[in-house]
């Protein structure tokens, strides 16, 4: 799991209910109409925004990152320094018999083992990358769309709270609590969209460019191995990925 989102999350969640609690009352920020005008119309206003397929595409990616450890790139490029022992060793049709749940290294594997020309590793490179970034484009287009709705439906609630406190302006005493009612759904709004959205999109981009950087390190690397199966020499060309620091403590 990362552990770092989560935390962050939670971290940002307590303090802001911490500083509620702090405060006073928490049950003065707690308003049922406000949940549902911002909470219900975002989510209405996102289902006609996106297609029902792209919004449950979207929060299954914000579920992965939670779940999901993130994989650094000097243990990619430790792989495929492997990979390359391996057919150095057995052979390149050996690595017809690599097991792997990564569908990007299993295909490159596989075009080492048919010793294919680099053109083609090169053009299948750019159709997995162009693939995998319009698939994330989704999940940070929903986030994004979120993070712009979440504050707009939150000052609508206020609109709506305001109206209901003048249409009542002959108790001067319901003016404070309603304007504090009416101010409640800007909140849940701004908390909605700085807290979770914003990060995710920002979080759900990190990964695209990671992913990203993942592939061509895999790609070069079969490339190397197909040029010359020598893992140091596969190693040499791969540690340009890495920050100097890590290609000195690598090997």
């Amino acid at each position: 799991m990362d552990i770092v989102t989560l935390l962050g999350l939670t971290v940002g969640l307590a303090l802001i209910i911490g500083a509620i609690v702090i405060g006073g009352a928490v049950d003065v920020f707690i308003n049922v109409p406000g949940m549902m005008i911002v909470v219900g119309g975002t989510l209405a206003s996102i289902m006609v925004a996106f297609p029902f397929e792209e919004v449950i595409q979207a929060f299954k990616a914000a579920f992965k990152i939670f779940a999901s450890r993130k994989t650094r790139v000097r243990d990619v490029v430790n792989i495929m320094v492997k990979v390359a022992e391996i057919s150095r060793r057995e052979g390149l049709l050996a690595l017809e018999n690599v097991q792997t749940e990564n569908m990007v290294l299993k295909k490159s594997c596989q075009l080492i083992a048919d010793n294919a020309d680099p053109d083609l590793i090169r053009s299948t490179l750019a159709i997995e990358i162009s693939s995998m970034r319009r698939r994330h484009q989704v999940g940070q287009d929903v986030f994004k769309r979120l993070a712009a709705l979440a504050p707009s439906f939150g000052m609508m609630g206020t609109l709506i709270g305001l109206v209901q406190m003048l249409s009542q302006l002959e108790d001067p005493e319901s003016i404070g609590p309603a304007m504090a009612v009416a101010l409640l759904t800007t909140f849940y709004g701004s908390a909605m969209s700085t807290l979770f959205f914003i990060p995710m999109a920002a979080k759900l981009k990190a990964r695209t460019l990671q992913e990203q950087l993942h592939l061509e390190v895999i790609f070069e690397g079969a490339k190397s191995i197909l040029e010359n199966n020598n893992p140091r020499l596969v190693y040499e060309k791969l540690s340009s990925f890495l920050a100097p620091a890590e290609r000195e403590t690598q090997r």
